[in-house]
C-alpha cells in the first residue's frame, strides 16, 4: 500500500514579519495610508482624533481573534444570522388555531358529502369500469369520448 504524506496546519497563515501574518501587515499597512490621507485634509486636532479611531479599528480587525478565529469571520457570520436566523420557534397558540380552522373546513366537506343522493346502478357500472381500466376510463359521460363499451 502506498503512503502519502498528508499535509498538517493547513489553517495556519503565512507570518512574514515576526508574528505578524501577511494580513495583519496589509490591514495595518492600509490604515496607515488612511491616517496619512486625513493628516493632508483635517487639522491636527480632527487628524488625531480620526487617526486614533482608525488605527484602533485596523487593529481590532488585524489581531483580535473570537473562538481561534480572526474577528471579521465572526462579523459576518453575525451578519448573516441576524438576517436569516435559523432557529425556528414553534407557536403553540397559532398552531392550534389552524388545526381548529382545518378540521372544522373537513367536518364541513363532510357534512356535504353525506348529503349525496343514493348511487344508481349506472354509476355503479362507471365506477367498475374505472376501477377495472386501473383509471385510463374516467367516467366523463359524454358520449364517444370515455363512454363505456357497448355489449
Amino acid at each position: 500500500m502506498q503512503q502519502f504524506l498528508v499535509p498538517q496546519f493547513i489553517d495556519v497563515e503565512d507570518k512574514i514579519i515576526g508574528p505578524i501574518t501577511t494580513r495583519q501587515f496589509v490591514i495595518m499597512l492600509a490604515s496607515l495610508l488612511l491616517v496619512f490621507v486625513f493628516y493632508r485634509l483635517f487639522s491636527f486636532f480632527v487628524f488625531l482624533f480620526v487617526a486614533v479611531i482608525t488605527v484602533a479599528i485596523a487593529a481590532v480587525f488585524a489581531f483580535a481573534r473570537v473562538n481561534g478565529r480572526p474577528i471579521h469571520y465572526f462579523l459576518l457570520n453575525f451578519i448573516q444570522t441576524s438576517k436569516k436566523p435559523r432557529l425556528r420557534v414553534w407557536n403553540k397558540e397559532a398552531y392550534v388555531k389552524n388545526v381548529q380552522e382545518v378540521k372544522s373546513e373537513i367536518k364541513e366537506k363532510q357534512i356535504k358529502k353525506k348529503k349525496k343522493a343514493p348511487v344508481s346502478g349506472s354509476r355503479l357500472r362507471d365506477v367498475s369500469l374505472i376501477v377495472n381500466t386501473g383509471g385510463v376510463y374516467t367516467g366523463g359521460g359524454f358520449e364517444g369520448e370515455n363512454s363505456p363499451p357497448e355489449q
